[in-house]
């Protein structure tokens, strides 16, 4: 996933706390009256939850991190939490912002599940009395206001080490695919460009390839080197006119594939393992026999000029 990834979450993030910031102020500004009682707070933040968007529990801690109330939700009270300390927790290890009010960082709660926490200063006068909290389940919360946009840049991801470190000692088995690549690559081909496989992983080494088809998306096509091998297999995919909104063009899809035989047969040592090629990201992936792989738009595939290219012709 691209570095945007932080772009898109740092704004989710500022808009949740936008979100609760002012309820949770006049929450915990009313929270003294209560202080101190355990059932009175519980009264108080069950009256209350209901002003926290989104929250599933309230509960108050004291300055030290221990609770001093039970986990209240919108349903029930969850009774056993008194005394909880929750100073060791992560969220109680991030500062606290000037203006007394935290939107912690997404953890993994005890219970398994990804959640973040929301913290708010109670204070009486001068005396700071503790915390008014919040707990929040991520799938309770509002999506991001627009999908994450995936970047087509060159990246390279290393892999084993191991691997990487033996790959001179190795040389490249022929496979069945490898007997009859070209054959092989012309079905993928016609299937990619004529006939509704709009995500291909081609493997190589195994001699395999698993396909997704437009008129059948969540499922995918185990395409094994029998089939590879044999033309006939086209009948089994009705034709399927090319999509308007892929990034990839028809007629780029055979010389993609050229490309990648040639990267699967030009060296002994290092060679492709397997690769992909997704019709509407406009991306491929190819992973070598040292276990790296790298991503890339296929029109910096095809251009054979980039930061790709030139590593692999020095």
């Amino acid at each position: 996933m691209d570095e945007n990834w932080k772009d898109t979450v740092y704004r989710k993030r500022a808009e949740l706390a936008l979100l609760l910031h002012e309820p949770f102020a006049q929450l915990a500004h009313r929270c003294p009256q209560a202080w101190g009682d355990r059932q009175r707070i519980n009264a108080f933040l069950a009256a209350s939850i209901g002003e926290i968007p989104h929250a599933a529990f309230l509960y108050a801690l004291d300055s030290k991190g221990v609770q001093i109330s039970d986990n209240v939700g919108t349903e029930r009270i969850a009774q056993g939490y008194f005394g909880r300390d929750r100073s060791l927790r992560p969220y109680m290890h991030e500062p606290m912002p000037p203006w007394g009010f935290l939107l912690s960082d997404a953890y993994v709660s005890l219970s398994g599940r990804p959640s973040l926490t929301a913290l708010h200063v109670v204070s009486d006068g001068n005396q700071e009395l503790g915390y008014l909290g919040a707990d929040f389940d991520l799938r309770d919360l509002p999506a991001a206001g627009q999908p994450l946009e995936q970047s087509r840049n060159w990246r390279q991801i290393k892999g084993d080490p191991s691997i990487r470190g033996t790959v001179f000692l190795q040389q490249r088995v022929e496979s069945p695919m490898d007997r009859h690549i070209t054959q092989a690559l012309a079905i993928l081909a016609e299937l990619i460009a004529e006939r509704g496989m709009f995500q291909v992983v081609i493997h190589f080494s195994s001699s395999r390839a698993t396909g997704w088809f437009i008129d059948d998306p969540f499922r995918y096509h185990l395409i094994e080197h029998e089939a590879l091998a044999d033309p006939d297999v086209c009948l089994l995919y009705p034709p399927q006119p090319w999509p308007d909104d892929a990034q990839v063009r028809q007629e780029q899809v055979k010389p993609i594939l050229d490309a990648m035989r040639e990267l699967r047969l030009s060296d002994q040592s290092i060679y492709l393992r397997s690769a992909s090629i997704n019709i509407f990201n406009g991306m491929v992936s190819l992973t070598f026999s040292c276990d790296g792989s790298h991503y890339m738009s296929c029109d910096e595939f095809l251009d054979r000029k980039g930061d790709f290219w030139s590593g692999m012709n020095n």
